[in-house]
């Protein structure tokens, strides 16, 4: 390589610089032969390009949340959106799903299911038998409201303490409070079935918040599952390894992430591709379409 960049410059030395007087003639030519530049037109703005994602929820699917967590404010029970809603509100991308979970507390579960009946939302256990043990599913017109209260594996329950966490999102002008974006990952590290799997949602919660999660309260929360998590966050930093040299350094070093060379766009596209063909990931996705997943 030396003698290489030895030989370069020899040659670069043999050629004769040119004086001030013929440098200035040959700009003058130069300058003369360029076309001149057109007065930019104005771009055309998208029709949509200012759409947020609450907007894109269908009316009607809207008129029946709204419906649902009307009757269940006024029993004064304390819960906090899930699902599609949390994601999009981290991500900014909305996926229409046609169901809302509400993450509630255990003890809150009948009441509110009862509330949930009594403005025409049925048990849905009859059309798909699912367990009870840690969720309530009711339906009304092809629109699903689920009410969580635990993990499907059982490894924890919803805690007063992830109230503490929440954040404040607005609807339609109206304030809803939404899962911790700690809690959320955590609980969508366990979803790894062989028909079901959510490591496409940690992927996406991962880039839209991975530089400024509260990583100690996640690790506690994730405890000797540690593999679980380390094993998405190694996958995450080869899948994006742009966003992912963004996370804190020492996080880095806990993850014994190595450092990565940035890639390009066309890379960083081509990897998201591997894993899902479909319009999964909320990092290329117009903000005026909803996800694919």
């Amino acid at each position: 390589m030396a003698k290489i960049i030895t030989a370069r410059k020899k040659r670069s030395h043999r050629q004769k610089s040119p004086g001030k007087a013929k440098l200035s003639r040959i700009r003058h030519v130069r300058n003369r032969l360029r076309p001149r530049r057109q007065p930019k037109e104005p771009e055309e703005t998208p029709i949509r390009a200012a759409t947020r994602w609450p907007d894109l929820i269908p009316q009607d699917e809207w008129t029946l949340y709204k419906t649902a967590l009307d009757v269940i404010r006024r029993g004064g029970v304390p819960f906090m959106l899930g699902g599609g809603f949390a994601m999009a509100s981290y991500t900014g991308h909305w996926r229409d799903t046609k169901d809302i979970d509400l993450y509630i507390l255990a003890e809150s579960r009948e009441r509110v299911a009862k509330a949930l009946a009594e403005v025409g939302f049925g048990d849905y256990y009859n059309q798909l038998a699912y367990d009870r043990g840690w969720i309530y599913r009711s339906s009304r017109d092809g629109v699903i409201v689920d009410l969580i209260w635990s993990m499907a594996n059982r490894r924890a329950q919803v805690e007063e303490s992830w109230w503490e966490y929440a954040r404040s999102i607005q609807l339609h002008e109206e304030s809803f409070q939404v899962l911790p974006v700690e809690e959320l990952l955590w609980c969508k590290l366990y979803v790894f079935q062989r028909d079901h799997c959510d490591w496409l949602d940690v992927f996406n919660l991962l880039h839209a918040a991975g530089p400024t999660l509260d990583w100690q309260r996640l690790l506690d929360r994730v405890g000797e599952d540690f593999a679980m998590l380390k094993s998405a966050v190694t996958l995450f930093d080869w899948l994006s390894p742009n966003r992912a040299a963004q996370f804190p350094a020492k996080i880095r070093k806990v993850f014994q992430l190595h450092e990565s060379n940035p890639v390009s766009e066309d890379e960083a596209r081509r990897r998201v591709r591997l894993l899902d063909s479909r319009a999964w990931f909320a990092g290329f996705q117009p903000d005026h379409l909803p996800l694919e997943v």
